[in-house]
């Protein structure tokens, strides 16, 4: 059991923000599988202060993905606090989360996400202002620095918890490094070992092993995984399970047809249906013939022609068991 603030936790499994993947059929489901909680894509401040549509949409909390953080970027201070504002007085989220960790060239332009880094006064200030607007946990995602000649995860983390951060997730590698290279497990427990509130490990953890490996080097208070669990959920419940076996060949075919179906019914068909025709390969790697099968998925149309192609895939999977 661990906590941040008075929110309690079983699971020492956290599913990361990801661009593009985190909305809430996919929290939810990560959920069921046995996550501690889950993040939110990030949600630029700058759209909501203009009131973009589509913005306050990617505010939007079920019941069943409590708990649940929303992330938010941004490089001003004042903006954020807003956008911190509104998610306490509009949301029902549990926590804000404050992105210092995007390495994507959009975001680095608006010296926001991993740039951050590079300025600790700032990074304070921003954590500071969230803090004053919400009552909700503040926590924060960054990586160990700009580049292997600036790793200073330590001072901003530091920083970050004197402003009022209540947990810090720390990706173990540079915005240099970008998502190549290994993960830098020092860095991470020399955060660990300086601040007081709970610190949250991040990178290239895809097996049970790996896990392990990070808990024992590092002492974290939890693991937060991002690109391990795409296509296969089932593996915040294997962290939790040491020996559990992979699901069935029918089981991942039933998994995608019910992501599928739930996708389209958040995204409209039309959206969900384009995100799914990228997703289905994460599902069915490493099955017999999935490569045939995926490069179909890719060109589906509907979302009836993907439920047609899943279940003619299932019933080859059958015919060579």
């Amino acid at each position: 059991m661990w906590s941040i603030d008075s929110l309690r936790f079983e699971s020492h499994f956290v599913a990361a923000p990801l661009a593009g993947i985190s909305n809430p059929v996919y929290r939810m489901l990560c959920m069921r599988h046995g996550a501690a909680y889950t993040v939110s894509e990030m949600i630029s401040d700058k759209a909501l202060h203009y009131h973009n549509a589509k913005t306050f949409g990617m505010c939007r909390v079920f019941e069943e993905e409590h708990p649940v953080a929303l992330q938010l970027f941004g490089s001003d201070p004042v903006t954020m606090g807003e956008a911190a504002r509104y998610l306490e007085e509009s949301t029902s989220c549990d926590m804000i989360d404050i992105n210092m960790g995007c390495p994507v060239p959009k975001v680095i332009k608006a010296h926001a996400g991993s740039f951050l880094m590079q300025n600790p006064a700032l990074a304070s200030d921003i954590v500071k202002a969230v803090k004053e607007n919400t009552k909700k946990p503040v926590t924060v995602k960054m990586r160990i620095g700009w580049d292997k000649e600036h790793v200073n995860c330590v001072e901003v983390a530091l920083r970050c918890q004197e402003a009022g951060a209540s947990a810090i997730a720390v990706h173990g590698r540079t915005r240099g490094q970008m998502y190549s290279g290994e993960v830098d497990l020092a860095s991470i427990k020399a955060v660990k070992d300086a601040l007081r509130i709970p610190v949250i490990g991040n990178g290239d953890v895809k097996t049970p092993e790996d896990a392990e490996n990070m808990f024992r080097k590092t002492g974290v208070d939890a693991i937060m995984i991002g690109r391990g669990l795409l296509g296969r959920p089932y593996f915040l419940e294997q962290l939790r399970n040491p020996g559990m076996q992979e699901p069935s060949y029918e089981k991942k075919i039933s998994l995608v047809r019910d992501y599928a179906e739930k996708l389209c019914a958040y995204e409209g068909e039309k959206g969900g249906t384009m995100m799914m025709r990228g997703m289905t390969g994460w599902f069915i790697a490493g099955m017999p013939c999935a490569s045939r099968y995926k490069n179909r998925l890719a060109q589906a149309s509907s979302l009836a022609m993907m439920l047609d192609i899943l279940e003619e895939y299932r019933l080859f999977l059958l015919e060579k068991q």
